[in-house]
Parts: C-alpha cells; sequence; structure tokens
C-alpha cells in the first residue's frame, strides 16, 4: 500500500475545480484582435486590449453562443440576463489593473457534469456556475529579468465552477478529461492543454474521515495537463495531512506547481472576494440571452458524449469499456456510426466496433495518426466484416488485408482479388486434399485413431500449408473429423 493510500484510510479530501477553458473565437472578448498560437510576443494586442483611454469594449456574440452551450451540454440554469464586472488585481500582464468577469449575476448555474469512477459507476459532480471571463497575459520570469506577453490577454473564455465534491485525484483527473472531451464536442474550444486551451486551478482540503466540517484549503494554481492535475493533488493531499497529524495548521494560500520537481511552493496568500473589489463594469451593458439566441444554439446542439455511450451500448450492444473507448473522440464516434450505416446490418455492430477499437485504433497509434487522419474510410471496415461473414476470408486473413488495406488506402474486395486471397470451402476440393494429407501421414493418423486427440492440430497444419492458408477451419474441422473417424 502506498504511503498517501496509507494517510487516506484516516482523512479525506475535499476537491473542488476551478476550470478555465479557452472558447474557439477568430477574435478576442472584447476586441477585433486576433487570436493565434505561437505568434511573436505582444503581436496580437489593440488599443482595447492594452486598456487605452478612450477604448470601449464590444462583446464578441460568438463566444456567448459557446458558452450557453456548455451551460445547456451541462443542464446548468441559463441567466436570460447576467452581466459583466471588473475584478481588479495589478499584475503587469494585466494591462487594464482589472480583468472584466462575472461575479454576482454568471450566465450559468446549478449544473452538471458525469464523471466515470472505477469500472461502471458513474458520479454526478455538481457545477456551481459557468461564467465568462477574458485571458490576462502571460509573464516570464528568467533570473531577475521578467517579461511580459500580452497575446493572451483578452482572449474569451469560460471559467467552470465545481462545487467541493471531488474526492480524489483520480476524481479530479477524471473530470478534467470529461469536460475536455465535451468541450470538444461541442466544438466550442479545441480544448489543446499544451496550447493553454484548458487550465485548472484546484482547491483542496481534508478533514477526518467522519467529519462534516470542511478543512482549510489551498488553491493549486494552473495545472495545465492531467497528470499534473493528478499529482498536484495527490502531492498537496499529502502535504496536508502530514502538517495535520505533526500538530500544525493549514494556511489558505495560492500555490504553484513545479512538474519538473514534482512539488509545490506558496505563491501568495489567498485572495477573498473582497480582496479583488468586483463591481459592475459601466462599460457593458447587460448581456440578454435572447429567444433566436437560445435557438440558434439548441439548433446547433450535437449528440454527446454520455447519449452516444448510451445509444451504442443499446443500438449495438456494445460492452461498457468498448463503448468509452470509441465514444472519446467525437470524430471515432461518427467513424463507428459511418462504418455501421455503411455495413447496413446492426446485428454486425458490434464486429464492426471491435475491428475498429482494435485494429484501426492500434494501427492509427503505431503511425503516430489521429483519427482525422486516418487512411481507411468507414466503408472499408464495413466492407471487411462483411467479407468474414460471408466466409470470403477467415478472420486471420482479415488481419493481412487489414494490413494492406491501412497501407495502401485500397478497398478490401479490391485487395483479395488481386491477391487470390478468398477463402477455400468447397468441401469436396478440401476433402481431396485432406486425403492427400492423411495418405502421406499413416502413422499419425493410426496414432489419432488410437487416441492421440493432439495430432487433430497437426492436420489442420498441413491442410492449412497445403492450401497457402486459406481453407476455411469450419469446413476444413468437419471434413478431418469425418475422414479420420
Amino acid at each position: 500500500m502506498s504511503d498517501l493510500a496509507t494517510l487516506l484510510e484516516t482523512w479525506e479530501p475535499v476537491i473542488g475545480l476551478e476550470v478555465h477553458v479557452q472558447l474557439a473565437t477568430q477574435s478576442k472578448a472584447f476586441s477585433p484582435s486576433k487570436i493565434g498560437f505561437g505568434a511573436p510576443p505582444n503581436t496580437l494586442t489593440d488599443p482595447v486590449v492594452l486598456g487605452l483611454p478612450g477604448t470601449l469594449p464590444t462583446f464578441n456574440k460568438l463566444a456567448l453562443e459557446h458558452a450557453i452551450k456548455l451551460g445547456v451540454a451541462t443542464s446548468s440554469k441559463i441567466r436570460a440576463r447576467s452581466r459583466f464586472a471588473r475584478k481588479h488585481y495589478f499584475y503587469p500582464d494585466l494591462p487594464k489593473g482589472y480583468q472584466i468577469s462575472q461575479y454576482d449575476e454568471p450566465l450559468c448555474e446549478d449544473g452538471m457534469l458525469e464523471i466515470f469512477v472505477g469500472e461502471n459507476t458513474i458520479k454526478r459532480v455538481r457545477l456551481i456556475r459557468i461564467h465568462l471571463e477574458e485571458d490576462a497575459g502571460k509573464s516570464t520570469h528568467a533570473g531577475n529579468t521578467s517579461l511580459v506577453d500580452l497575446n493572451r490577454a483578452g482572449i474569451p473564455l469560460c471559467e467552470v465552477v465545481t462545487a467541493p465534491e471531488l474526492g480524489s485525484a483520480d476524481e479530479a483527473a477524471e473530470l478534467m478529461r470529461t469536460l475536455n472531451r465535451l468541450v470538444r464536442y461541442l466544438a466550442i474550444s479545441e480544448g489543446d492543454m499544451e496550447k493553454g486551451h484548458m487550465r485548472c486551478d484546484a482547491n483542496v482540503s481534508v478533514r477526518r474521515r467522519g467529519e462534516d466540517r470542511l478543512g482549510t484549503r489551498t488553491e493549486l494554481k494552473n495545472i495545465n495537463s492531467f497528470r499534473f492535475v493528478q499529482k498536484a493533488i495527490e502531492h498537496e493531499i499529502a502535504r496536508q495531512i502530514r502538517i495535520l497529524e505533526e500538530g500544525g495548521t493549514i494556511t489558505q494560500e495560492t500555490r504553484l506547481w513545479d512538474a519538473d520537481r514534482g512539488t509545490s511552493f506558496t505563491m501568495r496568500t489567498k485572495e477573498e472576494a473582497n480582496d479583488y473589489r468586483y463591481l459592475p463594469d459601466p462599460d457593458l451593458p447587460p448581456l440578454v440571452v435572447d429567444g433566436p439566441t437560445m435557438a440558434t444554439v439548441m439548433h446547433s446542439m450535437p449528440e454527446l458524449p454520455m447519449q452516444k455511450l448510451a445509444r451504442f451500448m443499446r443500438d449495438y450492444g456494445m460492452r461498457e469499456g468498448e463503448a468509452r473507448q470509441l465514444i472519446a473522440e467525437r470524430a471515432l464516434a461518427d467513424y463507428v456510426d459511418a462504418a455501421i450505416r455503411a455495413h447496413g446490418d446492426v446485428a454486425s455492430a458490434r464486429n464492426i466496433a471491435s475491428w475498429i477499437a482494435n485494429e484501426l485504433v492500434g494501427a492509427l497509434n503505431a503511425a503516430g495518426k489521429s483519427i482525422e487522419e486516418c487512411p481507411v474510410p468507414p466503408g472499408h471496415i464495413a466492407s471487411l466484416v462483411r467479407l468474414i461473414e460471408s466466409a470470403t476470408i477467415s478472420g486471420k486473413m482479415a488481419k493481412d488485408v487489414f494490413d494492406k488495406v491501412f497501407t495502401t488506402g485500397a478497398s478490401p474486395d479490391q485487395i483479395v482479388e488481386q491477391g487470390g486471397l478468398r477463402q477455400l470451402s468447397d468441401s469436396a476440393e478440401l476433402e481431396a486434399i485432406a486425403q492427400r494429407v492423411l495418405a502421406a501421414n499413416a502413422k499419425q493418423v493410426e496414432a489419432y485413431r488410437a487416441g492421440k486427440d493432439s495430432l487433430f492440430g497437426f492436420f489442420v497444419g498441413q491442410v492449412m500449408k497445403e492450401t497457402g492458408g486459406k481453407a476455411n477451419p469450419q469446413v476444413l474441422s468437419d471434413v478431418l473429423r469425418r475422414l479420420l473417424s
């Protein structure tokens, strides 16, 4: 048992997440300035982003529609009239001296996310709010020098705030994966954590098991990968428990996670809402969600991951683990649907799903390709399964055919015809070959008839050798058993 597992026999962690999701818009939240990853520093700014005198912000309507989509997908209450506020703090990468955000009137409230916990358990995690805000810039520190890049300043974000209902680092990482999958399904964010499209602040506290009162929490700031979310929270849980067991107290503070060293360090004491001196932004009118806007959003809502999971299990007869793998990416789930439609018989869905989950995904991973770069059209998988079902080729032959399909892009039917790969299923032809094999191996036949049943596989192998592996295994087995009896 690990050290943390031992500690958790007595202590219980309580975790809430604040996840910042960059919305997929071409321009910034309150200005026409472009958004682009990797641009030279400070080239994607304008007077509004810089907060120059005389400038006025104008909100990006597409960002609103994206945020409403997320609210609908999480069963949140959508506020018909919300407001922007100014959140004051003074950092070099915040040129206006305040951030435009939402405070007491957020766009979305009281939602929920369903996450997988263990093999077959789904846990509902409440979402306190989803609100809109703009991003700050980025500071880079090197020795005594600090550099500020304002390219990110003003990028539209959704902040998703969970209730403190996560009970482990595993659950926190799974919630991040679930939210990441959801925003990509909705096409409201690329969700690329390496590019900063999703970042997480984790609020962590511990209490003795059986207690109701929450412990003092600390905030882990700006974690940018699923693995780091898990590692940072595990580290913080263990750190707090050891302090408390040694008779110390937890300081409410913000800490930064150093992934290279696998440890966290104090950044600043934790602010409360009054430290930010929130006030309604006088330059922005209330944000009104009208009927046409809601209609546009509802019309564009896709089938959501959990809905696909339920449908794949119900309509296609998939096991939960297999269905979970195939809904992980929207493009992969769409590929599965397309392949099953191309086949035309839903009774074959399980076979098609198995080929995609195992052979196709394995080949894509080995080639370093995404499903969007797949060289095998969905119809080719359907054709391959039809060839197996019609006994034109065997399952073993199908793997060789698939490799050629993946490499060349040719159809399975084309490869089978050109390579003369059709399975030999004529019983009379197989009987003639089998009789020659048995005549050439008279001693083995005598031993088999004397009770050495294990030799049956030997005869199968010899006939397969004679036919170049094309003999239909079931027909061959029936023929051999009849001749040997």
